[in-house]
Parts: C-alpha cells; structure tokens; sequence
C-alpha cells in the first residue's frame, strides 16, 4: 500500500512540474537582446538591410524598432526569427530589439545607429513597392501599380503574372515613371503577382521585388434576415439578437465579407436611425426607447463590392 502511495505521490509531483512549466512563462524582465547586425555605426552600401540579433530560449518572438535619426519610428514589428531582412532608401537610421513571450518582456537591446548610402551598381538592392498592399483584393481591372523612385536607376521593369496560370498578362519594359496603371482588358477574376526589377547603364536588381493583388468583381449575395422574424415584440432594454445568412459567393476570388446592419423607424428606410458593422452573421443590440424599428443587411467584400440589402423585417418595443 505504502508502493502505490509512493508511486501516486510521485505520478502527481511530475504532473504538477510539468503543468506549471506549460502553464508559467520564464520571466525574462531583466534580461537583454544582443545586437549582431548592423552593429553601431555600421555603414551599409546598399537599400537593403538585413537585421540580426541573438537568440534567447525564454522569449516567443521578438519585436523589432527601427527609427529614422530625427527619431520617428519607421517600424514596429514582432517576428518568431531571429532575422529580418528589409528594404530602406538612403538614411541614417537606428534599431533596436527585445525578446517577449506571453507573460514577459525582455529590455530592449541598447540602440545601434548605422547608415545606408546607395551605390551606382543596383545589383544587391531592391525596389520598394507602395501600392498595392501585399494580398489586397480590388475590384476593378485599372489597377494602379506604384513603386518608390530608386536613386541611380534610370528605368523600372514591370510585370504582371496570374499565378494560377503563370501566364504573363502584362509586361512592360523602359518605364522611366514609378507607376503604372494595368487596363489589360483580359485580366478577369484571379490573383496576380506584380513585379518590379529597376535597371541603369550598367546594372540592373538581381531580383523582381513582387507582391500579389486580386481581382474581384463578383457582388455578394444578398442576405437573408433569420431572426428575430419580422413583426417580432420585445420589451425595452432587452438584449437582442439579429440573425441573417447569406449564399455562399460563386465567384472565382472569394474576398473576405463583412456586414452593414441598418435600423429605421419607415419601412422605406428613408431615415436610417442606427447602423452596425458585423464581421459575422449575428449582432446583439438593445433599445431604450419604444417604438416600431426596421432591420435590413447588406454584404460588403473586402474588394469593395457591395451587394443589394436583405428584406426589412419589422420589430416592435414595448
């Protein structure tokens, strides 16, 4: 009897350190992140950086400040690496990094200055795209492409892939702009990678910096409200719950939905008293005042489609 208590004993000893080792972060308040590059005052001949600091076993990820010298902060960003590598235009700039997990943060790592100049030969550097956002869904085929003027390159090579078909929709070459704008009128519905490669005399960027955008056209479907069902009665101050779904989108690039959800006291909507987003297919709201409402929703994609309103159902406060 004594063995098993023993053995129980022990059983429930190894559950409990192992428990509060999964359940409570090491505190890493004190301890600091080591800079490896660039280091203080280094002087990089080129638009790209590439960061790299120490690892330490206690922190989760890393957040990473990079400032310009008159001290406005350029990035703030957290990364599960130890690395990060980033175009900057010609500067001088300071960094600095912390280590945090889910309880702690470590002090951040003391302040490295450094510079970067931008030499004749483009080869090592990189274009730096603006617009569009990496991953972002429009809704038109005039599509604005635009980039940062690179010192010492005198044209910009641009072009555009469907990245299902891998077929070139676009291609453009000696565009002495940073823009372009795409009326290709065979772009349909799809996601695209554009790319951008800067050339002068005697050099050109090793790679296309790229990003991808979609396309997409398709207007949501309209809504249909569920609950509560139209000449619904419900006390004031009550919490109530709006219900609606929607037919799932039959477009090729389904872009992420959100909801606007309307109340008026007229049927025609004529005055609209209220209105609430929703990232999903429910809202819960309260009214103080008595009266009869109205309710509709209409879907909104993230490309900027916006479909047509449910059918206003009609509700009562008493």
């Amino acid at each position: 009897m004594k063995t098993i208590n023993k053995i129980i004993l022990i059983a429930t000893l190894a559950i409990l350190t192992y428990s509060c080792e999964d359940i409570f972060e090491q505190d890493i308040s004190n301890d600091t992140i080591q800079i490896i590059s660039p280091s203080k005052e280094a002087k990089i001949e080129s638009n790209v950086v590439k960061f790299k600091w120490n690892t330490t076993k206690a922190a989760d990820k890393y957040r990473i400040q990079i400032f310009e010298s008159d001290q406005i902060l350029l990035l703030d960003s957290l990364t599960t690496k130890t690395s990060i590598t980033l175009p900057l235009k010609a500067g001088n700039y300071i960094w600095r990094v912390r280590g945090e997990n889910y309880g702690y943060q470590s002090i951040y790592s003391f302040p490295s200055y450094f510079s970067t100049t931008i030499p004749n030969d483009l080869t090592d550097q990189q274009v730096i795209l603006l617009n569009p956002q990496n991953n972002k869904f429009v809704n038109t085929i005039n599509v604005s492409l635009n980039w940062e003027s690179m010192d010492k390159a005198t044209s910009y090579s641009v072009k555009v892939i469907n990245t299902l078909t891998s077929q070139e929709m676009h291609s453009k070459d000696a565009v002495t702009e940073t823009s372009v704008t795409l009326n290709v009128l065979n772009l349909v519905d799809a996601n695209y990678q554009w790319r951008v490669k800067a050339k002068n005399t005697n050099s050109e960027t090793k790679q296309y910096s790229a990003r991808n955008f979609s396309i997409d056209t398709t207007i949501p479907n309209q809504p249909k409200n569920i609950s509560p069902v139209t000449n619904s009665t419900y006390t004031s101050n009550s919490n109530i719950n709006f219900i609606w779904n929607i037919a799932t989108d039959t477009g090729n690039i389904k872009s992420p939905i959100s909801y606007v959800v309307e109340f008026s006291n007229d049927i025609d909507f004529a005055t609209v008293i209220r209105t609430q987003n929703s990232i999903s297919t429910t809202l819960q709201q309260t009214f103080s005042t008595i009266g009869v409402y109205y309710w509709r929703v209409k879907a909104i994609d993230e490309a900027g489609n916006i479909g047509t309103n449910s059918t206003g159902f009609k509700l009562t406060i008493n």
